[in-house]
């Protein structure tokens, strides 16, 4: 599939595994489709993190519900967790029972040319290279070895029609082992540089978010100047937001109750992130939020009723809170309703 041919479409994708299998009808759409929509029309659309099958229900749930095309992401972590094709194929079974729902496959925080190819192979419609960072996510790479392994991977996907995210700057944090504390913004001039030789089809920025539950000491502040100044460079440049959980007070107030020991725990707040989709911001990543919905939900069942011992005795009540956490993130994100405006031709 060729860059001009980036409509909805009945993809019948070639996934390589020991034999070459042929999975047709299957409605993934690649992420610069639902990227473009959403930049043109100001909305971010949600990226919500899955490693089980409960979460991916919840999150294809939500997007039906809401009418909202939505991008269901894996690390690299959860492929491992997963087995690799487990999750994939999970993730295709949602796609299959709402195939209404323009849905792209995302790989997120990939950390090198190997796990990119290999999400391909796959079946991934979209794939996240984290240049900012080394393979063992412990170190900053310099931006002349960010952009190296950009372009690699920008010369791999493209000729398959695979949608490429990169990110510039490091956000806070540590998702999946990977991450370092301090936060390097994003330099807008690097950023319009590094468009120039790696012409992505999104670039994350770091503006002050982070990754895990303490997001913040204080009060929450993004830097929007710099957003802005981006955007300015960019203009036509759909840009990303990781770390953007905003750790809903009740939920972190239902672990602890419960026994978990979530101190200082700290989000994004909302109405700061729904300022920046006029700037240019048209996905928005979601992972924290989903693990303490779950969480919360599950400690709570177990400290209530401690005889039960069913596994879909919790796992289902903490798919239900999942669900109704992404419905509230894709409205407050402006994406509900776009699902049946995107064009299934």
């Amino acid at each position: 599939m060729k860059n001009k041919e980036l409509t909805r479409v009945s993809w019948s994708f070639l996934v390589y595994s020991k034999e070459l299998l042929l999975i047709d009808f299957i409605m993934l759409v690649p992420g610069k489709l639902l990227l473009d929509h959403a930049f043109a029309n100001q909305y971010a659309v949600g990226a919500f993190n899955a490693n089980n099958m409960e979460q991916v229900q919840a999150i294809i749930d939500a997007a039906a519900a809401t009418n909202s095309p939505v991008f269901i992401q894996v690390s690299r972590g959860a492929l491992e967790y997963s087995r690799m094709t487990y999750l994939r194929n999970i993730i295709l079974a949602a796609v299959e029972e709402h195939p209404e729902i323009p849905v792209a496959m995302h790989l997120d925080h990939g950390s090198d040319l190997e796990i990119v190819k290999r999400a391909i192979e796959l079946g991934f419609t979209s794939v996240m290279i984290d240049g900012s960072l080394d393979p063992t996510g412990k170190r900053a790479l310099s931006f002349e070895e960010n952009l190296a392994v950009t372009q690699s991977v920008l010369e791999y996907a493209r000729p398959l029609g695979v949608t490429v995210e990169a990110e510039l700057g490091t956000i806070g944090g540590v998702e999946d082992e990977a991450g370092v504390n301090a936060i390097h913004y994003t330099d807008p001039a690097q950023a319009e540089l590094f468009m120039k030789e790696a012409p992505v089809d999104s670039l994350a920025v770091a503006i002050g978010t982070a990754h895990g539950a303490v997001k913040f000491e204080g009060e929450c502040i993004l830097r929007h100047d710099l957003l802005q100044e981006i955007h300015k460079r960019l203009p036509n440049t759909p840009l990303v937001m990781h770390g953007s959980s905003s750790v809903p007070e009740e939920l972190v107030a239902q672990v602890n109750k419960y026994g978990g020991h979530m101190p200082n725990a700290k989000g994004v707040d909302i109405e700061q992130l729904q300022q920046t989709t006029q700037f240019g911001v048209s996905k928005i990543n979601v992972d924290t939020d989903g693990r303490i919905a779950v969480t919360a939900a599950i400690r709570k069942i177990f400290a209530e009723k401690p005889e039960e011992f069913d596994p879909r005795k919790y796992l289902g009540p903490a798919r239900d809170a999942l669900t109704e956490v992404v419905k509230a993130r894709m409205i407050a994100f402006g994406a509900a309703g776009h699902a049946s405006k995107i064009s299934q031709s």
